[in-house]
């Protein structure tokens, strides 16, 4: 359950406490120093991939990458910039990634997020989304505006161990606005409209 840091190459990974299936996810990189960070309680499932680089240059004539293969043929990179990334991957606290999803590099998942059986996310997933396909696109969200809007205010997610498990009940069912306000009162301190 405690926070955890390792490297891939020369990107750093850092996950939150208590999620699972880490030991499954396949990060590719080629050396950009991209990062990786998924948050807390996340699920993760089988054969999840996450690609932090290795983007061939679209905007040269070739996108062949000369200097990385057969230097000793074609001698060294030129101009550095190549393989490239979009930049770091960040994925959310209580973000469930499904089986076979492929995530690009430069891409935020919201918390809350649902990302499908083998979508690839090429852009960012707003928290509480569900995104499906290739490209990846969000088909729905799992709440109203308003119940988002109070579960991010909650980030449960934060709360003590001892305090989750006073609420798993409410965790484990169907949200409603009132009784997120009163969550937010009592763990946060916090009166929202309504309460």
């Amino acid at each position: 359950g405690q926070e955890q840091h390792w490297t891939v190459g020369a990107s750093p990974i850092t996950s939150g406490a208590y999620s699972y299936g880490l030991n499954r996810i396949k990060v590719r990189e080629w050396g950009e120093g991209a990062a990786l960070t998924i948050g807390k309680f996340c699920s993760i499932a089988e054969g999840v991939e996450v690609v932090l680089g290795g983007n061939h240059r679209t905007d040269w004539m070739t996108t062949y990458p000369f200097g990385h293969i057969f230097k000793d043929i074609f001698g060294p990179a030129p101009h550095p910039g190549h393989p490239a990334t979009r930049g770091d991957v960040n994925i959310g606290n209580d973000v469930w990634i499904g089986e076979g999803a492929l995530i690009l590099s430069g891409v935020t998942i919201g918390d809350g997020a649902v990302i499908a059986a083998r979508a690839v996310v090429t852009r960012d997933v707003e928290p509480y989304a569900i995104a499906v396909g290739n490209p990846a696109r969000t088909v729905k969200t799992r709440f109203s505006p308003e119940v988002t809007a109070l579960l991010r205010e909650l980030a449960w997610w934060d709360l003590a161990p001892e305090d989750i498990r006073l609420i798993v009940p409410q965790l484990s069912a169907k949200p409603e606005a009132e009784e997120l306000r009163q969550l937010l009162l009592r763990y946060r301190g916090q009166r929202t409209p309504g309460v």
